[in-house]
């Protein structure tokens, strides 16, 4: 595996007890997406990969899996989504707080778009 990829191991103890058949294991390490796999790093690579560095995530995925790591892009998506819904409170906050402004300075530059096939 390529150094830049890091592996981070869980081990969660689990007791078990003889007399009465019971098994306690300690809880998992909360994760931003719930029963997701993708930590808080992955997530963020992703979305600035995607938004700050223009990168669709089929060519994340190809990236990916040059390195040996098969990520498949509607998972990816999937994250973007569930990203989305933890950033609305966010999102909704920054709105209330630019729209409460007297005045708003934009820039209007326009930027070139490509002919959709």
């Amino acid at each position: 595996m390529p150094e830049q990829f890091k592996v981070i191991r869980q081990v969660r103890a689990k007791l078990a007890w003889a007399r009465c058949d019971k098994i306690l294991q300690a809880e998992a390490p909360s994760r931003p997406i719930e029963r997701g796999i993708a930590g808080p790093g992955l997530l963020a690579h992703v979305l600035v990969s995607k938004y700050s560095d223009h990168l669709p995530l089929y060519r994340q995925a190809e990236i990916y899996a040059w390195e040996g790591v098969e990520l498949d892009r509607s998972t990816m998506a999937e994250w973007v989504g569930g990203c989305s819904r933890l950033l609305e409170p966010l999102v909704e906050a920054l709105r209330r707080h630019v729209m409460s402004a007297t005045k708003l300075h934009t820039d209007d530059t326009p930027v070139p778009v490509l002919a959709s096939v």
